[in-house]
C-alpha cells in the first residue's frame, strides 16, 4: 500500500518532493522519485512506499522492468505468485519477490489486457517507452483511488488530490460538486471537488498518448446487467461454494512480510472474516474500538466472538480528546469534503491497530453484495405502497403538510415515486431537507443505469447501485483514507471480485428471505460461531458526535457554523440551517449528521478556498 504521483508538467525537484511529502503518511518507508525522457520532453514518477511484500530496497518504486517499462503502483495483487509462475514459464525473469515486478511482466505479455489477470486492489500507471504512452488502471471495485488532471501543460495524476493541488494555480472549486456533496455525503465519481481534476472510475483503464496528447478511458470490468439467477446449484451447494471462495479470498489476503490482524466489530461480516482467518492461521490478532459513552460501546460483542475463536484480541479505548484532534485535521487526510462520520472511529481504530500490525482484514463490502443494509427491508413495503393508485397516494402529501410542513418531505417524495427504484433513490440521496437549497440536479449520476434496470428485481438493482455508489464513493474512500492516514493497509475479502460476481449470480432468496438479511453469510458463519452471539439488531460503526456537539465540541461548532459563516456556504438555506443547529444544541432535535456535514465542508473551504473561486 502506497501513494503514487506522476506528471509530464515541469516542476522543480523541490516541488516534486513537496508533492510527495504532502501524502507521505500513505507510505513512510521510502520516498522515490524518477524522471524519464520521452519523445516530447520528460515524465516524472513519484512513490511513497509502505513496505508489505519483499521489504528489500530492490522492490522500491518507481520501478523499471526490462529497461523500457516504468511503473508507479499502489495496492496489492493477491494472485501474483500464480501469475509469476505462469510468466516465468513464458520466459520472463524476476529479481524480486514482489507483486510490483509481476505487473510489469504481465503488461509485456498481455498488453492492456493484463488487468483481467489481476486479483487485487490497485491503482497503477505504466510508462511504456516504446509506445510512448501512459497506461493506467484502477481495480474492479475501486478500493484504491486515482485522480488526474489534463491541461495544456500535460497530465498529472496522484493517489490523492492534494498532490495535484500543490503548486497548481489553475484550479477552481466546483459548486456542482459542493451541492452533490451535500446530497450524497461525498463527491460522486468521476468528478472531484475541483472542476479541473477527475477520478478514474472503478474497473476502468486509461491511456495517454505522450505525442498526440490524446486521453482515453474505458471499462475492463463491470457488474452484469443480466438477471441475478445465474447460479444453477441449490442453496446447500451455494453455501459450500461460497465458503470455499471466501476461505480462499481470506487466505490470499493473509500473505504479507509484516504483522497482520483483523478488524472485529462483533457483527456478522467481520466475525466471519475473523473465523475464516483463524481457519487459515492458528494465531490471529483482532482489534475493536470502545467508546465510554453509553450506547456507543459494542466492544463486548467483539470480545465474545474473539474469546470463542481464541484470537489475540485488543480493545482500543477512545475518548473525545483523540476524536477532536482527528476532526480538526480531517481535511488533511481526506482531501475532499466527506461526510461519513464513521470515518473518525475508523481513523481511531487504524491509529491504534498500526501500533501492532501493518495489515488488517476488514468486513467491508458484504452489506452491498449480500443485501445487508436495513434500508433494503423497506423495499417490499414501498412496493406495496406503490400498488395503491397514484391519485390516492398523491393526496398524502397535502395531508402530511397539514401536520408539519417540510418534516415529511422524504415520505412525500416516496409517495409520489413511480417505481420502487425511484423511491430508493429518494431514500439514499438527500435533497428533501428544508435546510438545503440545491440547484444542481444531483440525481443525474452515471450509476443510475444500475438502479433502473429492467432485467433485475428491485432488490438486485439496489444492491448493484450501492456497489457502484455507496461502496465506491463512501465506504472505500473512508477505509482508504482512514487507514492510510496511519500507514496501515486494509484488505477486504468480500471485495474479491470473484465473491462479488458470485453474490450477483445468486438468487435473491439465498441472500434475503422473509426479512432474513445476508442469509447465506449467516448460515456459513453459524458453522463457526453460535447463532446466539448475533441475536441483536444490526448496528453501524458510530461515535457519540451528537453528544460531543452539545458539550465538548459546542463552542467550536457554534463558532465554525455561525450565521455569518453559513451564508458563505453554497447550496444551503442559512436561516433554516442556523435554526436547526440551535435545535440540536438545546436538545429538542438531533441534527448531528447535518452539523458534521457542514463542519467538514466549512473546514475544507477554509483551508482550500483562498485563491480558488467557486464556479
Amino acid at each position: 500500500m502506497c501513494g503514487i504521483y506522476g506528471t509530464t508538467i515541469k516542476y522543480s525537484k523541490e516541488q516534486f518532493f513537496k508533492k510527495l511529502e504532502r501524502t507521505e503518511f500513505r507510505g513512510p518507508d521510502k520516498m522515490g522519485l524518477s524522471t524519464y525522457k520521452t519523445n516530447e520532453g520528460s515524465i516524472t514518477f513519484g512513490h511513497n512506499r509502505l513496505s508489505i511484500i519483499d521489504l528489500d530496497p530492490r522492490s522500491n518504486q518507481p520501478f523499471t522492468y526490462a529497461s523500457k517499462i516504468h511503473l508507479a503502483f499502489n495496492g496489492e495483487i493477491y494472485n501474483f505468485k500464480e501469475l509469476k509462475e505462469i510468466l516465468f514459464k513464458k520466459g520472463y525473469s524476476f529479481n524480486t519477490t514482489s507483486d510490483t515486478e509481476v505487473i510489469c511482466a504481465a503488461y509485456l505479455e498481455y498488453g492492456m489486457e493484463c488487468v483481467n489477470y489481476f486479483n487485487g486492489m490497485f491503482a497503477f500507471v505504466i510508462y511504456d517507452e516504446e509506445k510512448q504512452i501512459l497506461f493506467g488502471a484502477k481495480d474492479r471495485l475501486g478500493q484504491k483511488p486515482l485522480y488526474y488532471q489534463l491541461s495544456k501543460e500535460g497530465i498529472e495524476f496522484a493517489s490523492q488530490i492534494s498532490s495535484i493541488q500543490l503548486f497548481n494555480k489553475q484550479l477552481t472549486i466546483s459548486q456542482n460538486s459542493i451541492e452533490n456533496y451535500l446530497a450524497w455525503n461525498n463527491v460522486p465519481h468521476p468528478d472531484s471537488i475541483f472542476n479541473e481534476i477527475k477520478k478514474i472510475e472503478d474497473g476502468n483503464v486509461f491511456t495517454f498518448n505522450l505525442i498526440s496528447k490524446k486521453f482515453t478511458t474505458w471499462p475492463y470490468w463491470d457488474i452484469s446487467n443480466n438477471s441475478s439467477n445465474g447460479y444453477k446449484g441449490n442453496y446447500d451447494r451455494a453455501q459450500n461454494d461460497l465458503e470455499g471462495l471466501l476461505t480462499n479470498a481470506v487466505g490470499i489476503r493473509m500473505f504479507a512480510d509484516v504483522p497482520l490482524g483483523v478488524f472485529l466489530s462483533g457483527g456478522v461480516d467481520s466475525s466471519l472474516i475473523a473465523a475464516l482467518a483463524k481457519k487459515n492461521f492458528n494465531k490471529v490478532k483482532t482489534f475493536s474500538v470502545k467508546f465510554d459513552e453509553k450506547g456507543f460501546d459494542e466492544s463486548q460483542y467483539a470480545k465474545k466472538v474473539a474469546d470463542h475463536l481464541e484470537t489475540d484480541h485488543n480493545i482500543i479505548e477512545c475518548n473525545y480528546k483523540e476524536g477532536i484532534e482527528l476532526i480538526q485535521n480531517f481535511s488533511h487526510y481526506y482531501d475532499e469534503p466527506f461526510a461519513d462520520a464513521s470515518a473518525i472511529p475508523s481513523m481511531l481504530l487504524a491509529k491504534h491497530t498500526k501500533k501492532q500490525v501493518t495489515v488488517a482484514l476488514s468486513g467491508d463490502g458484504a452489506d452491498e453484495a449480500f443485501l445487508g443494509y436495513r434500508r433494503y427491508q423497506k423495499l417490499d413495503k414501498i412496493q406495496k405502497t406503490l400498488n395503491v393508485p397514484y391519485f390516492i397516494r398523491k393526496l398524502g402529501g397535502p395531508i402530511l403538510n397539514v401536520f408539519q410542513p417540510n418534516r415529511y418531505n422524504g415520505i412525500k417524495n416516496i409517495l409520489n415515486a413511480k417505481s420502487v427504484e425511484e423511491a430508493y433513490l429518494q431514500m439514499v440521496v438527500n435533497t428533501a431537507s428544508p435546510w438545503l437549497n440545491i440547484k444542481t440536479n444531483v440525481s443525474q449520476v452515471n450509476a443510475l443505469k444500475y438502479l433502473f434496470n429492467d432485467n433485475k428485481n428491485f432488490y438486485e438493482n439496489a444492491s448493484a447501485f450501492d456497489l457502484k455508489t455507496y461502496l465506491s464513493w463512501d465506504i472505500n474512500t473512508k477505509v482508504d483514507r482512514a487507514t492510510m492516514a496511519f500507514s496501515l493497509e486494509a484488505r477486504s475479502p468480500f471485495l474479491d471480485y470473484r465473491v462479488v460476481e458470485m453474490a450477483q449470480s445468486l438468487p435473491t432468496e439465498f441472500k434475503y428471505q422473509l426479512g432474513n438479511q445476508k442469509r447465506i453469510l449467516k448460515d456459513i458463519l453459524y458453522k463457526h460461531i453460535p447463532e446466539s452471539y448475533f441475536n441483536r439488531p444490526k448496528s453501524g460503526f458510530g461515535m457519540p458526535l451528537n453528544l460531543w456537539f452539545r458539550n465538548e465540541l459546542k463552542e467550536m461548532t457554534l463558532d465554525e457554523l455561525s450565521l455569518k459563516n453559513l451564508k458563505e456556504i453554497p447550496g444551503i438555506n442559512p436561516g433554516i440551517t442556523n435554526k436547526m443547529i440551535q435545535q440540536h444544541m438545546d436538545g429538542s432535535w438531533d441534527h448531528y449528521s447535518m452539523i458534521w456535514k457542514l463542519l467538514v465542508l466549512k473546514q475544507w473551504i477554509s483551508k482550500n478556498g483562498a485563491g480558488n473561486s467557486i464556479v
